[in-house]
């Protein structure tokens, strides 16, 4: 069962916590989080894209010049795909990217990345997480005293208005409910800070 090290916000070491090995020290599946990963983007995707067809476009409801006799190649409107102007043959059209991967499969990466960022050493555990006010200057300096550099992503149990807007104006620094976790903000950040609430309830979730 991995163990890692509980900080407080000055990042002084106050405690040990056991971490779930069914939850935090399994073997990450590389192939199922990128195949949940690739199944995230493409739900993402908007989709609205669109081209007019020959019968969408503006003008051509005349036939420019007589079938025969013209020396001309015949041509049965001016808004045909080969002509300037013309419509759009088999171009892009709205549609729905999205499709579902199985459930069991989204908790595997989500544990699997987990799993990874203990032992790369890039998770570190708070007990609390609180500011008695929304200033940037003091979430920095907690993530300063912690040592954390770099893109870092909070993960909360529950709201925390103070904690959520002083780190906005940090580059590289988000923060997101657990509910809302994903398999893509998990990769897209190096480090990740939870505190020991967090760590309970996605065991309760994931285990």
């Amino acid at each position: 069962m991995p163990k890692i090290d509980v900080y407080d916000i000055q990042g002084k070491k106050v405690s040990d916590l056991e971490l779930k090995e069914s939850v935090f020290g399994i073997t990450p599946n590389e192939t199922v989080v990128h195949s949940v990963l690739v199944n995230y983007l493409a739900n993402q995707r908007q989709g609205t894209q669109s081209t007019k067809t020959r019968a969408e476009v503006r003008g051509g409801g005349k036939k420019p010049w007589r079938q025969k006799e013209t020396g001309r190649a015949r041509q049965g409107s001016i808004r045909a795909p080969q002509w300037v102007k013309g419509g759009i043959a088999l171009g892009p059209k709205p549609r729905s990217y999205k499709y579902t991967v199985n459930k069991k499969e989204k908790r595997l990466a989500i544990k699997s990345i987990l799993s990874s960022k203990v032992i790369e050493k890039e998770l570190t555990v708070v007990d609390k997480l609180e500011l008695t006010e929304i200033k940037t200057k003091n979430m920095v300096k907690a993530l300063s005293a912690l040592k954390v550099e770099g893109k870092t992503l909070i993960i909360l149990p529950e709201k925390n208005e103070n904690v959520k807007y002083s780190s906005r104006n940090i580059e590289g620094v988000k923060t997101i409910l657990l509910n809302t976790i994903n398999v893509y903000d998990l990769l897209k950040y190096n480090n990740l800070i939870l505190t020991v609430d967090t760590v309970k309830k996605i065991e309760e979730v994931y285990a």
